[in-house]
């Protein structure tokens, strides 16, 4: 393994976290880049009042690459925290409030979680895939036809099966420091996560699919456990499914490994040979938290990581 390599982790929500506790404890060159398409509960509100990128899976990205210690571990907690009121703070998170702040004050968001990253001394640093609020617009076929739904929301809440994704406003533009981590990256990794809300988003953005296509990189493509709770909006479909869905964006993407809990390993032979035609190899390991089975166990993770970066 290349002693502390470069790794760039795309992402949202729990699925990234995960991912960026594992990679914080194997290198110190970790640069998380997150959707910006949240529509629902504290992010939501905030980024209708504000006009203002959704904070919430920042604000969890930042959360997960705290420093490992008493001030880093205390200011996690308090990001996390979530107000309890009959008012309208309830269920604001002290991190969606503080980031928002910033973000008003200066109107730099990478500046903003910066400054919040060197205050809870983070592993890495947090970009947003883009600079402006995103939505995302998904097409449905349904019994009673073609069905349209915009935000993340109602994205993740729709019931067919999807015919086509997009972004709001059409092609705009990516961050251009997370251009340019994912150009000097020596690994990326990709999921796991909500499929159509939290992965899929990076490949919806044409100059950042493009960047992620052309790196050099090796690709770790992270799949979502089998456990029947799991929040993918796409979890009624097969590993093939998932992989295909990217494709159909990115039919030439370099795929280096499939991860997947070891259940799913040899689950699907199709999956298998899809993996290849991308040149990489399924790779299973025991991947889920023994208690909450949905999620990934950040421990296991770093383990397969280790192992995969050799």
């Amino acid at each position: 393994m290349t002693k502390n390599p470069k790794v760039v982790c795309l992402g949202g929500g729990h699925g990234l976290a995960a991912t960026l506790g594992a990679m914080r404890t194997l290198t110190n060159q970790v640069t998380a880049v997150v959707t910006v398409a949240d529509n629902g509960g504290s992010s939501g509100r905030l980024r209708s009042e504000f006009n203002s990128l959704p904070p919430g899976d920042l604000r969890m990205a930042l959360a997960a690459l705290c420093a490992d210690d008493e001030w880093g571990r205390s200011w996690a907690e308090i990001m996390q925290y979530r107000f309890t009121s009959s008012g309208e703070m309830d269920n604001h998170a002290v991190g969606n409030l503080l980031l928002t702040a910033l973000w008003d004050r200066d109107a730099d968001p990478v500046k903003g979680l910066d400054r919040v990253g060197q205050l809870l001394k983070v592993v890495g640093r947090v970009l947003p895939m883009a600079l402006e609020p995103l939505d995302i617009q998904g097409s449905f076929k349904t019994k009673k036809g073609i069905e349209i739904v915009r935000g993340q929301v109602e994205v993740s809440q729709a019931i067919g099966e999807v015919t086509e994704l997009k972004l709001i406003p059409n092609q705009p533009e990516p961050t251009p420091e997370a251009l340019k981590a994912i150009e000097n990256a020596d690994w990326i990794t990709i999921g796991p996560g909500s499929w159509l809300s939290s992965v899929m988003p990076h490949f919806l953005l044409g100059k950042q699919a493009e960047k992620i296509q052309r790196s050099k990189a090796k690709k770790i493509m992270v799949f979502n456990l089998p456990d029947k709770n799991i929040s993918d909006e796409y979890s009624g479909f097969s590993l093939e499914a998932h992989l295909q869905l990217v494709l159909d964006h990115i039919p030439d993407l370099n795929l280096d490994v499939a991860l997947v809990d070891k259940a799913l390993a040899q689950s699907e032979p199709g999956f298998n040979s899809l993996v290849e035609t991308c040149g990489g190899e399924v790779m299973g390991f025991d991947l889920a938290d023994s208690k909450q089975t949905f999620h990934h166990d950040k421990q296991k993770l770093s383990l397969a990581f280790s192992h995969i970066f050799g």
